[in-house]
C-alpha cells in the first residue's frame, strides 16, 4: 500500500531540518551595526575625537587605542586611516591651522590697513582658547619649511604674507617684504607663547592684545 506523501512546508528551503525560523530584527544580511561614525567617515571622527581631547589634555596624553574604544571601533580599523600616532598628530596639526586660519579670516576685512593687526589678534586669541591644539600646529611644522613661500592660499601664513604684501611700500625688495613679515609674526606668536607660557597674567591678556597688536605697532616699513 503506498504511502501518503509528506506534506510540503513553503516554509523550509531545500536542505532545511525543519521548519524556518522567523528571523529577529536587525539580524541578518544588510543589517546595520550602530557605530559612533557614518560609514566610510572613519578618518573625520578619529581627528573629531581628536581635537576634544585637545581641548583639555596634551598632544602627548593622547592615545589611538583610546580613541577607538571612545568612537567605538576596533584598533586595527584605527591603523588603516592613521598607522602612527604622529599620523594622526599631523593630521590634527592640519586640520588646527585650517582652523586658525578661518578664524582670522574672519577677524580681518581683505585689503583694510587694519587686517593685519585684526588677524594677529584672532591668532592670539586662539591661542589662549585652544592651548594644545596651538602648541601642536606648531611643534608638527617641519623646521626647515618656510611658511610665506610653501603655505597654501588661505592659511594662516599665506594670510600675513598677503597683508604684507599689501601694506608694504611700492619699492620694497623682496628680502624686506620677509623681514616685515616675520617681524609681524614674531611679535603675535611671541604675545601668544608668553601667555600660554605665563609669563603675562591672564587678567591682563585681552588688554595686551589690543595694545600690543594694533595697526601703529606693526610696521613694515
Amino acid at each position: 500500500m503506498a504511502s501518503k506523501p509528506t506534506p510540503v512546508n513553503e516554509n523550509v528551503e531545500p536542505g532545511d531540518a525543519g521548519p524556518a525560523k522567523p528571523r529577529r530584527a536587525g539580524v541578518g544580511r544588510g543589517s546595520a551595526v550602530k557605530r559612533g561614525y557614518h560609514h566610510g567617515d572613519l578618518r573625520s571622527a578619529l581627528i573629531q575625537a581628536g581635537l576634544t581631547h585637545l581641548e583639555t589634555q596634551e598632544a602627548d596624553a593622547l592615545s589611538l587605542r583610546d580613541l577607538a574604544r571612545e568612537i567605538g571601533v576596533s584598533a586595527p580599523a584605527i591603523y588603516r586611516h592613521f598607522p602612527n600616532k604622529d599620523s594622526l598628530l599631523r593630521a590634527l596639526a592640519a586640520k588646527g591651522l585650517k582652523m586658525l586660519a578661518a578664524e582670522q579670516t574672519a577677524a580681518a576685512e581683505a585689503g583694510s590697513p587694519a587686517a593685519l593687526a585684526a588677524s594677529g589678534q584672532a591668532y592670539v586669541r586662539f591661542a589662549i582658547r585652544r592651548p594644545h591644539l596651538f602648541r601642536l600646529i606648531f611643534s608638527a611644522i617641519p623646521v626647515d619649511a618656510n611658511p610665506f613661500e610653501e603655505s597654501p592660499e588661505g592659511s594662516s601664513a599665506a594670510l600675513l604674507r598677503d597683508a604684507v604684501e599689501f601694506l608694504s611700500p611700492p619699492h620694497a625688495s623682496e628680502a624686506e617684504r620677509f623681514a616685515g613679515a616675520l617681524r609681524a609674526w614674531a611679535l603675535i606668536h611671541g604675545l601668544a607663547m608668553l601667555i600660554l607660557d605665563r609669563q603675562i597674567d591672564a587678567a591682563i591678556a585681552e588688554d595686551m592684545i589690543e595694545q600690543v597688536i594694533s595697526v601703529g605697532s606693526i610696521r613694515l616699513g
